[in-house]
């Protein structure tokens, strides 16, 4: 029992370099995922560092720090990513902006084969997406990019 006990205090005195090893850790991950999660949890080993330095016991150190970065999460992250992202433009770009994009059959479009000009002016490889053939000069619709190649459905305009 008194090597357990000493182990004990020898874990108390020196937490507080614990405490500081985590908030490093931490702050260097949220560097590399800019997420805002591994912040708030270095801001509950802040708390769990000034509760050591308070003279609180070990095992309520533990528990404080993770109510704080608990706290930290649901409260103070949202709020942060919603500021972080206002300025965002909200226009879909790349494959996002082709998805219900209508075009024009310019062969017949089966499962395996076919092509389309879009309305924005790209001719892409097309399949259909049901399992009937799309006549040329139908109407389509963009439903998924898969590669280079447009999986399209009519659409009745």
């Amino acid at each position: 029992m008194d090597d357990f006990t000493t182990f004990l205090t020898f874990i108390d005195q020196w937490a507080w370099i614990g405490w500081l090893v985590l908030i490093a850790a931490f702050l260097v991950i949220e560097m590399l995922t800019l997420d805002f999660t591994f912040l708030m949890l270095s801001l509950g080993a802040a708390v769990g560092l000034v509760t050591d330095l308070l003279g609180i016991p070990i095992w309520l150190q533990v528990l404080i720090a993770a109510a704080a970065a608990g706290i930290f999460i649901f409260f103070l992250r949202p709020p942060l990513l919603k500021r972080l992202r206002r300025g965002e433009d909200p226009t879909k770009s790349n494959v996002e902006a082709l998805i219900d994009l209508r075009g024009l059959a310019l062969d017949d479009i089966t499962r395996v084969s076919g092509q389309v000009k879009l309305s924005n002016g790209d001719t892409w490889t097309a399949r259909s997406a049901a399992p009937v053939a799309i006549p040329r000069g139908s109407h389509v619709a963009v439903s998924e990019i898969n590669g280079a190649t447009a999986i399209v459905r009519p659409v009745n305009d």
